[in-house]
């Protein structure tokens, strides 16, 4: 059997959530150590094993036979170095993930990079190597190209909605992939954003299908008041709000409770105007009536054209779930013939 064959063909077991070293070096090996282009750390999860997510997509792949093509095409001592090449501008993600993956695959494939999560790549950019036995890099390229050209499409549309929403943060919401919930927010984070909640655990937000089910807004705020009081609960609170009445009725339950209150969404307060522009106007005045006792969040209606307006009517946060379910992959490549594939990559305008 290949050595490649070995690292995702072991049985699966059961571990506690991963939770990597600090960065140490350029280069990853069989050392298990992570690289310096971990320059941004994945977001904590109590249950989520990154490991194992790696483990299901090589095995995915293998399926019950391995690669037959490269069995049959690759000679099993065969030695190559292949590049990573940018097909498209944009944010890179996913190289201390790429690692990983490769780590899983043969330890002994070294990996390296000039440049680091996060940053700017360019159409036809040489951006990082790997080498090592021929059959091992190829199993492991598809892999590590879709959760590369996911990432760093995340982190692309990300950091431009990031820099338009100045001064507010851009947030994603749970509007991810299955099972790539923290690799989808790990490349939020790269891009430049903040991460919302993670999941149903660990922030209460209190949404219109709770509200409705409580009996309305003030029921809900104080059933959840009194469930964190008994439950001895230590986290933030969060209320979606769709009207200025909802508003006017947080704030009357905030005078008069001891409240665990800590941010109001403003929900779908961006109107869509006939001419392509947005009415901000009754976003703005419900940022005036909350006058900062709380964290504001405006989700519904965010666009690149109406993030920019929407940032500057003063809110703490801006939410979208589009950074995450609706992504365009940024088309990256692994090649052991490099020059001829930026050749051919010139020729149809693609490097």
């Amino acid at each position: 059997m290949p050595p490649a064959t070995v690292g995702f063909l072991r049985t699966f077991i059961p571990r506690v959530s991963f939770v990597p070293p600090p960065p140490r070096r350029v280069m990853a090996s069989a050392s298990g150590r992570l690289p310096e282009s971990m320059a941004i750390r994945p977001p904590s999860h109590p249950t989520y094993d990154l490991r194992r997510i790696i483990k299901l997509a090589l095995a995915e792949d293998a399926g019950d036979k391995g690669d037959v093509t490269s069995m049959a095409t690759i000679p099993s001592e065969e030695r190559v170095e292949a590049h990573f090449l940018a097909k498209e501008d944009g944010i890179v993600a996913g190289l201390a993930l790429a690692e990983m993956i490769f780590d899983e695959v043969d330890p002994s494939l070294k990996v390296e990079w000039y440049v680091r999560d996060g940053d700017p790549v360019h159409k036809g950019l040489k951006f990082g190597k790997v080498y090592g036995l021929a059959y091992s890099v190829v199993v492991a390229e598809r892999v590590v190209l879709n959760f590369m050209q996911r990432m760093s499409g995340i982190a692309t549309i990300t950091k431009a909605m990031a820099d338009a929403a100045k001064p507010a943060c851009i947030l994603e919401t749970r509007k991810t992939a299955p099972c790539l919930r923290l690799v989808d927010k790990w490349a939020v984070l790269i891009g430049g954003g903040k991460n919302h909640r993670m999941g149903l655990f660990d922030m209460v937000l209190i949404k219109d299908n709770h509200i409705s089910t409580a009996g309305g807004v003030t029921n809900a705020l104080n059933f959840v008041d009194t469930h964190i009081r008994e439950k001895k609960l230590n986290m933030e609170v969060e209320v979606e709000t769709r009207t200025l009445e909802e508003v006017n009725e947080v704030l009357k339950y905030a005078d008069e409770a001891e409240t665990s209150l800590t941010r109001i969404m403003l929900d779908n307060m961006v109107v869509p105007l006939s001419n392509g522009d947005v009415d901000t106007s009754m976003l703005q005045e419900a940022v005036k009536l909350i006058d900062g006792k709380f964290e504001t969040e405006a989700s519904g209606n965010v666009t690149m054209d109406t993030i920019h307006k929407i940032g500057q009517t003063g809110v703490t946060y801006i939410s979208s779930g589009a950074l995450t379910h609706s992504v365009k992959a940024l088309d990256i490549s692994l090649k052991i013939d490099a020059e001829l594939a930026l050749e051919v990559g010139r020729r149809t305008k693609r490097a």
